[in-house]
């Protein structure tokens, strides 16, 4: 999505940045992994077809997509930005009728990061821009039967589950983003700057080159 091909967004311990060229070949090893496919019901795709994904995140206007950084890694300009990267989250606008509805999905793919409440920085982050950004009304998450910690997440941010589908044993849950939601919403995500993602580059440069 181009509105936000140059934007990073800072939290407490993650900074989520654009989807660019340069992170393809580490996303592309993290998705050979059978319990992330699993977990995130994708194929395995060659690493042209990967090549072929990210542009089509950066250019459709119907996905919006961010890599998750270590935010402390990050920091440090003599760490190359692909090894600060530990995960993604995404945003789908799957319904050409009503774009206020969004599908949210947000991948922790390091082990070593797992199950130390990233997921939810990240998930209120990505819902608060969704919120402001691209006017989402209505957040709609998929995730597999199996996978009880993620849907343990999304119920403690308040997600309700509306169906379960055991053919592709998922479970949906959905939250309604009314004016009470908002403003919590908003609230918990004071913390969240957002900044010009090439400036941030720039800057980070400059220090490794003193």
């Amino acid at each position: 999505m181009k509105i936000n091909e140059n934007i990073s967004l800072e939290g407490h311990r993650v900074l989520l940045v654009p989807y660019n060229e340069n992170h393809v070949s580490r996303y592309h090893q993290w998705m050979k992994c059978p319990v992330l496919q699993q977990l995130t019901a994708s194929e395995p795709l060659t690493l042209e077809q990967e090549h072929a994904m990210q542009r089509s995140w950066r250019e459709d206007g119907d996905k919006c997509t961010f890599i998750i950084l270590d935010k402390e890694l990050w920091t440090d300009p003599s760490v190359e930005e692909v090894q600060c990267m530990l995960g993604d989250v995404n945003i789908f606008l799957t319904d050409p009728t009503d774009p206020s509805l969004a599908e949210l999905e947000v991948m922790i793919a390091e082990a070593s990061y797992r199950a130390k409440g990233l997921g939810k920085e990240v998930t209120r982050m990505m819902m608060s821009y969704g919120v402001t950004k691209l006017g989402v009304k209505k957040f709609q998450v998929k995730i597999g039967l199996d996978n009880e910690i993620s849907v343990g997440m999304f119920k403690k941010l308040d997600f309700q589950e509306v169906s379960v589908c055991k053919v592709f044993k998922e479970v949906t849950l959905e939250m309604t983003v009314d004016e009470d939601v908002r403003t919590r919403l908003l609230n918990d995500t004071a913390f969240m700057k957002e900044r010009d993602y090439t400036q941030a580059c720039r800057d980070r440069q400059e220090l490794l080159s003193q």
